[in-house]
């Protein structure tokens, strides 16, 4: 599974940005697929996650409410919708995907990887 991450960039605090990941080289089914973020010196660390078949979603508290995250299952992409961004979520995102149909929270339990990309929001 090959995970293409893009829509990063500066934001000044209380904007948006809509991160996606662009999904190819096999069926997701039974996938679940996350997106991390992660700051120099600082684990990677969970934001949202989202079974592919059905749509389920789950969050951080730190992200709940402000954050939402779905994917389209035509265009096998993912998406990151960040409203309300504080300068904490300053980070680089990566989107993941685990090939199993539990989902976790931990960055060991996701199998593939994208590039990531930059989010930087302004106070």
């Amino acid at each position: 599974v090959q995970l293409q991450a893009s829509g990063g960039g500066l934001v000044q605090a209380g904007g948006s940005l809509r991160l996606s990941c662009a999904a190819s080289g096999g069926t997701f089914t039974n996938f679940v697929m996350g997106w991390f973020r992660q700051t120099p010196g600082n684990e990677r660390e969970f934001v949202a996650a989202i079974r592919w078949s059905g749509g389920d979603t789950f969050y951080a508290d730190s992200v709940k409410g402000r954050f939402t995250i779905s994917r389209d299952n035509v265009k096998n992409t993912m998406y990151l919708q960040m409203n309300s961004l504080k300068p904490g979520d300053t980070a680089t995102y990566y989107c993941a995907a685990r090939p199993f149909m539990v989902v976790h929270y931990t960055r060991n339990a996701y199998r593939d990887w994208g590039q990531g990309t930059k989010v930087t929001v302004s106070s």
